[in-house]
């Protein structure tokens, strides 16, 4: 692992581990998954990050989604400039936050929706609506499906496919988890099995639209629809989690893959990430008669005072205003070329592969076959994949670093950034060859 030499990287890193816990604020920065030492970086724009050492990289997570677009795009600065200059935070409702609801209920399902700032809030508000909707306690989720770092929702699967879960981490109370059932991805009879054992104490089912955060492992055809119809049958709301998926994976979402095509809908959705223009901003919404029982309508209370912040409302309008649908078919383009090249890289030089997608987000899984579960994306080499990551890194591409992640392009990714990407392949793909060998 040579690479280019970091040294101004390397002592900021040294000096964040010293005040900040493992020296980064999310822990996949940090480059445990792949070794060697995180990139500052100074600034991006376009499709490409400036790290602290002066080097460029094109940049294949887009801030892990959010940067549909592009780093710095005009129009985004200039609504973001305008808004500030009128004042950060007032906590009073604003223009900007009614807009933007609009527009998430227009492109969705969804009839109403309420503004928080993080995924992780989101999702742990949705699950509070849905226990205090239905008056019952349990959670279904899926092994491998992560929404944020809740207690509940960081559990790990119990002894059987049908019991209650264990804490997946320290700090997370036994309570915590008891209520939370973890199944298999994609198993419809452990999904049957759970509903047959518990229905009546089931308060929803939460589930990535296409689970990002395995890699990307799209349902099998029917499974979402299956979900919501058994969470009808059996009084529980289905929650789709589009944090990650929500505005990225097509115009409307993950739900634009399946739900769309097949009639169902979901009771609450999740969202984040593209709708927050790069700001700290996601949402959650759903039926109305749902919605309704927050808090001041109803009684499940939630609230925040940063929440529909109007920098962060202004820069998801913004954003999500230019995504239009000729922006995601240049997405789509875009990621057809790149997965393209992936493929004829790593299959020349041997490299067992499988790449998988949802619309116009996309992962590489070092391993024979498709991935279609948590135990599947776990059983690829990792070290095929960091000895890859760390070549095109050399070469200045810059892709998520971990093997678990999704990879994203953005609408300002020209030929110049694809054609960087193209070149670095082939020599990362024989860095993996000899990795594994």
């Amino acid at each position: 692992m040579t690479g280019r030499a970091t040294p101004r990287s390397g002592a900021l890193f040294e000096r964040a581990q010293s005040v900040t816990p493992g020296g980064v604020n999310s822990p996949v920065r940090a480059f445990s998954a792949v070794g060697g030492t995180p990139r500052f970086i100074r600034s991006a724009r376009g499709a490409w990050l400036t790290d602290v050492d002066g080097h460029e990289y094109v940049d294949l997570i887009c801030s892990w989604g959010p940067m549909l677009l592009g780093h710095a795009h005009p129009e985004v600065l200039e609504a973001i400039n305008e808004a500030v200059a009128r004042g950060t935070s007032y906590g009073t409702p604003t223009e900007p936050e009614v807009l933007l609801a609009e527009e998430i209920v227009a492109r969705t399902p969804v009839e109403k929706v309420r503004f928080v700032s993080s995924g992780t809030e989101a999702t742990m508000s949705a699950i509070r609506l849905a226990r205090g909707f239905t008056g019952r306690d349990v959670v279904i989720k899926f092994a491998g499906c992560y929404h944020g770092h809740v207690d509940a929702l960081l559990a790990s699967a119990g002894s059987g496919l049908a019991t209650l879960a264990v804490p997946g981490t320290p700090g997370v109370p036994a309570s915590a988890a008891g209520e939370t059932i973890v199944l298999p991805y994609n198993d419809r009879a452990a999904v049957t099995a759970a509903f047959a054992e518990h229905g009546d104490r089931i308060a929803c089912l939460i589930t990535e639209a296409t689970p990002g955060n395995m890699g990307v492992v799209p349902p099998e055809p029917g499974f979402n629809g299956f979900l919501a119809q058994t969470c009808r049958d059996h009084g529980a709301l289905f929650i789709s989690d589009e944090v990650m998926t929500g505005f990225r994976a097509t115009r409307e979402g993950g739900w634009g893959l399946d739900g769309a095509v097949e009639g169902w809908t979901p009771d609450l959705m999740t969202f984040g990430k593209v709708m927050g223009g790069g700001f700290p901003a996601a949402a959650f919404g759903g039926r109305a008669d749902v919605m309704g029982r927050l808090a001041p309508e109803g009684p499940v209370y939630q609230a925040g005072t940063l929440s529909g912040n109007p920098i962060a409302t202004t820069a998801g309008l913004a954003t999500l205003r230019l995504a239009t649908p000729e922006v995601y078919a240049a997405l789509s383009a875009t990621a057809d070329t790149i997965i393209g090249a992936v493929v004829d890289a790593l299959t020349a030089a041997g490299v067992p592969h499988a790449v998988q997608r949802a619309g116009t987000m996309f992962s590489v899984f070092f391993r024979d076959g498709a991935v279609s579960d948590f135990a599947g994306a776990s059983t690829q080499d990792t070290a095929a994949f960091a000895a890859f990551f760390h070549a095109m890194l050399d070469a200045g591409v810059y892709l998520p670093p971990s093997a678990f992640e999704s990879w994203f392009v953005s609408a300002a990714h020209d030929e110049r950034a694809v054609a960087t990407v193209l070149d670095a392949l082939p020599i990362a793909a024989q860095a993996a060859a000899k990795a594994s060998a």
